[in-house]
């Protein structure tokens, strides 16, 4: 089944100019690009982005970090893409990623763990919602 996915490339990722290696790994494992942009996080925007944990106590960090630079935002798109997306990122905790996966290579920690995608197609509608318009994506 072909699906669209949300892809975030984190601060921690764009700062240390991974851009190109991450988006190069999307891409040789078959998914395409159909939308991408990069811009800047407010506090806010971060926090609603990410209002589905407001409650835990991670919030006010993932936050702030997800403010403190910026990102690259994109929809993939592909064969079972989200499931695919989210084997290729690896584990949130890069010390438990498999090797091959974006994590284990460019991961600084739990937090700076480099990307983020969508973990089901309810939640991938909302938040490329968040970041795209429909004019924005392409086919």
């Amino acid at each position: 089944m072909t699906q669209r996915t949300l892809s975030i490339i984190k601060p921690d990722a764009v700062q240390r100019n991974l851009q190109g290696a991450i988006l190069k790994m999307i891409q040789d494992s078959g998914m395409k690009i159909v939308a991408m942009k990069m811009l800047q996080l407010s506090k806010d925007e971060a926090r609603g982005f990410y209002a589905v944990h407001q409650d835990k106590p991670f919030f006010d960090s993932l936050t702030d970090y997800m403010s403190s630079g910026p990102i690259v935002v994109s929809i993939l798109e592909g064969e079972n893409c989200i499931e695919k997306y989210r084997d290729i990122m690896g584990a949130t905790n890069p010390q438990n990623a498999q090797e091959g996966t974006i994590r284990k290579a460019y991961a600084l920690d739990i937090e700076k763990n480099s990307v983020h995608g969508s973990d089901a197609p309810d939640t991938a509608e909302a938040e490329m919602a968040y970041f795209f318009s429909r004019m924005e994506m392409v086919g």
